[in-house]
C-alpha cells in the first residue's frame, strides 16, 4: 500500500514539473531549482522530488549533472512525443512520411556526399539480401537505408525527427508486408531513389519517394 501511495505522489510531482516546463517557467539550458526548493514549492518531500527528477531525466527532459544540479534539456518531452507517434494510424503515418521523409530525400539529392552514396549503396545491398527472407531482418535493414537517406540531407533536426518516427515506419511496414506479398517492383524503387540522389535530381527523388511511401 505504501508503494502505491509513493508512486502516486511521484506521478503527481512529475505532472506538475512537466506543466511548469510546458508553461515556459524555465528556459532550455537553465539550472532548475534545488530539490529542497522544489519540495517546498510543491509541498512534497525531497525524496519524491528526487524520484520525479529521475523520471524526467530518463525521458530526456532534464539533465542531472552530478554535483552541479539539474538542467532543463528540452522544452518538449521526448517521451510524450513518442507516445503521440505511437497512437497515429496508418494514414497519419503515411502523411507524416510524405512531409518528413520525401522532403528530406529531396534535400539529400542536393546535399549528398560521396560518403553518403557509399553508405546508401551498402545499406541497400544488405536490405536487398533480406527482401525475400526473414521479415524482421528485412525491416531492420530497410530502416537503416531510409535513415541514411534522411541523414544525407545533412540536417540534424530532420535526422533526429526521423529517428523518433522510425518506430512508426517499422510498425507500418510490418503491418503492410504481413498482409500482402512482397513486390520486387516496389523494392526496386529504393534503387531508383538512390539513382536520383546520385544524379542530384531532387524532383525525381521526391516523386519516387512518394510513390514508394504510397506503395509500401
Amino acid at each position: 500500500m505504501t508503494l502505491l501511495i509513493k508512486r502516486s505522489l511521484v506521478e503527481q510531482a512529475v505532472e506538475q514539473l512537466r506543466q511548469r516546463v510546458a508553461s515556459g517557467a524555465w528556459a532550455v539550458g537553465q539550472r532548475l531549482p534545488t530539490e529542497p526548493e522544489l519540495a517546498s514549492e510543491l509541498g512534497i518531500s525531497r525524496n519524491t522530488v528526487r524520484e520525479a527528477m529521475r523520471v524526467l531525466a530518463f525521458s530526456g527532459l532534464v539533465e542531472v549533472r552530478q554535483g552541479d544540479g539539474s538542467y532543463l534539456r528540452s522544452a518538449v518531452d521526448p517521451l510524450q512525443a513518442l507516445q503521440a507517434l505511437s497512437r497515429c494510424d496508418l494514414e497519419q503515418a503515411r502523411e507524416t512520411r510524405h512531409i518528413l521523409e520525401a522532403e528530406a530525400i529531396g534535400l539529400a539529392a542536393l546535399r549528398r556526399t560521396d560518403a553518403d552514396l557509399h553508405a546508401l549503396r551498402e545499406a541497400l545491398e544488405h536490405s536487398g539480401a533480406h527482401f525475400h527472407a526473414d521479415l524482421e531482418q528485412y525491416i531492420r535493414c530497410d530502416l537503416v537505408f531510409h535513415q541514411r537517406l534522411v541523414d544525407a540531407a545533412h540536417n540534424p533536426a530532420l535526422s533526429e525527427l526521423y529517428r523518433y518516427f522510425s518506430g512508426v515506419v517499422a510498425a507500418t511496414l510490418h503491418h503492410n508486408l504481413s498482409h500482402a506479398p512482397r513486390c520486387q517492383l516496389v523494392f526496386d524503387l529504393h534503387g531508383q531513389i538512390l539513382d536520383a540522389i546520385e544524379q542530384r535530381d531532387p524532383d525525381r527523388a521526391k516523386a519516387l519517394s512518394r510513390t514508394l511511401i504510397n506503395e509500401s
